[in-house]
């Protein structure tokens, strides 16, 4: 959810202020999958309705998303009335296109991974114990599954193998990172077969019965997946455009491992709709505990609640985007990093803004201005061999950003942003502003270019950073409605008026609160 309100904060960014000429409007959706023999069962474990069930765990995740300063435009649930219309109007699209029909399926299913696997993606597990019983698991996920025999219905997932595997080779931009776009094209280059697309209803009766077959459960690969398009109206009807336009998104924001579903099963339902597929995928990689993938059953779960209360939504923002914004690899959560990087946005953003409007600058600021008054004192046409790199460095940084965030390198759009804040630092601790020798002149042109790359830095760390972003942006005087992209070159404020005054002393960011529960990993959530 962070990287999808980084994508879509910094969209913002880009359109806030172009009303008048058509630019759109950025929108966020996100939600909980609710359907499903996982929630039927754990929901029966705790002597709860399903819906009951649910009710708990997507309040849960909004929690989430109000804690981690999560701005969504609609939370999607696959409860919801809307949501059941959209699906059966997209089952009966394609069964009116001969496209589901009925057939006997087999293979090794997983509870936990809600899927069919091959004998080639399962091996045997390692048994926990002397007693247990011999167990076949995933290759990919490590649960357990068991092989099943029953009659679906099945989608004619192989009739699109060519079409996607021609759209993929065309947009070799579709799925981001590269190397998950090879995986498609690989997957897609062999033999592609029919999905299984509902459950007996006697096995499966927490779902949405298939039209015209109560018998049967329609299964989670056409139920969650046209949640997408639910969300934005489908089906839409006269009248409702404005949702029709909403579609294709942008960008989805996807784990790796569910990328087989995003990247072929609901471009293949969409083929067959006659309906755009989403412009571009972002798959990440996971985070994980040790170099092991989180689970509860073994307790190396890290809980970002935990993480946030100690730290702040900021800190952990910044952590995800720095350390996992790259996508390619997984990532081991650490709370020792977590930890250095609280420190390092600290001491870049932070004690800068304190540095540079201390009161033993701005005096000798003061002073030099009241001498030069005559003059007619004007900071921005004075020059400093000290602060050149640095003036020239938060200039450019609109650009280098913008690149990096169109092609969705998030890690690297951060990682420019900080290495202007550093320059910064180096050029209040090479020129020493607050020293008594140092020339008025020079404590002033240093202050001005500091705060003028404070300011730039400012805008383009909201998407990032929200809530200290906007504290930083305050406490500098920045007009709100000059905080967008137009406003990223140097002395951009000073051209449409005059300076507003800054507000020294302002501390932006509150210390950790430490705690023992906070630093080891529970059951209590995932991130």
């Amino acid at each position: 959810m962070v990287i999808a309100d980084i994508c879509t904060r910094y969209e913002k960014l880009t359109y806030c202020t172009h009303w008048e000429v058509g630019r759109k409007h950025a929108y966020l959706m996100t939600g909980t999958d609710e359907h499903g023999l996982k929630i039927q069962q754990a929901a029966k474990a705790k002597g709860l309705e399903p819906l009951a069930f649910c009710d708990e765990l997507s309040q849960r995740f909004r929690e989430l998303a109000a804690k981690a300063n999560v701005g969504y435009t609609h939370f999607s649930r696959t409860t919801e009335r809307k949501h059941h219309e959209a699906v059966e109007h997209l089952w009966r699209g394609l069964d009116a296109k001969g496209l589901i029909y009925k057939g006997q399926h087999e293979g090794w299913y997983s509870i936990t991974d809600e899927c069919f696997y091959t004998d080639t993606q399962v091996t045997k597990g390692v048994p926990s114990g002397p007693a247990e019983k011999e167990r076949y698991v995933s290759l990919e996920t490590g649960s357990t599954v068991e092989w099943t025999q029953e009659e679906n219905y099945k989608f004619r997932l192989s009739a699109f193998r060519e079409s996607l595997l021609e759209h993929y080779k065309g947009h070799p931009d579709a799925v981001y990172p590269e190397q998950f776009h090879s995986e498609v094209v690989a997957t897609l280059s062999g033999d592609l077969d029919d999905i299984s697309v509902s459950r007996p209803r006697s096995r499966l009766s927490w779902g949405i019965p298939v039209p015209n077959d109560p018998e049967h459960t329609i299964y989670v690969w056409i139920d969650a997946l046209t949640v997408y398009l639910s969300a934005v109206g489908y089906p839409w009807t006269a009248g409702s455009e404005s949702q029709a336009k909403a579609w294709p998104p942008d960008v989805q924001v996807i784990g790796k491992d569910i990328l087989r579903f995003h990247a072929i099963y609901l471009p293949a339902m969409l083929q067959a709709l006659g309906l755009p597929l989403s412009k571009q995928l972002l798959t990440h990689s996971h985070w994980t505990v040790d170099q092991r993938k989180m689970s509860k059953s073994v307790g190396n779960v890290a809980d970002p609640i935990e993480a946030i209360d100690e730290f702040g939504a900021d800190v952990v923002r910044y952590y995800l985007a720095r350390v996992g914004g790259r996508f390619k690899d997984d990532v081991d959560w650490s709370h020792d990093q977590l930890d250095k990087h609280y420190r390092e946005l600290m001491s870049l953003v932070g004690n800068t803004y304190l540095r540079i409007t201390s009161p033993k600058i701005l005096n000798k600021i003061k002073h030099d201005e009241e001498a030069e008054d005559a003059e007619e004192w004007d900071p921005y046409v004075k020059r400093s061999e000290d602060v050149e790199h640095l003036k020239q460095r938060a200039n450019d940084l609109g650009e280098k950003v913008e690149q990096e965030m169109s092609e969705l390198k998030i890690a690297s759009a951060l990682e420019h942003i900080i290495d202007v804040l550093k320059e910064a630092n180096q050029v209040m601790s090479q020129t020493q502003p607050w020293a008594d020798s140092t020339d008025p002149k020079l404590a002033s042109n240093v202050h001005v270019w500091v705060c003028e790359a404070l300011r730039i830095c400012g805008v383009f760390l909201q998407p990032f950073i929200p809530a200290t972003a906007t504290k930083l942006l305050d406490a500098l005087g920045c007009p709100e409605h000059m905080r967008d992209l137009g406003w990223v070159h140097l002395g951009a404020t000073c051209e449409a008026c005059p300076p507003a005054p800054i507000t020294p002393g302002v501390r932006l960011f509150d210390p950790p609160k430490r705690g023992a529960k906070a630093r080891r990993p529970n059951g209590g959530g995932g991130v």
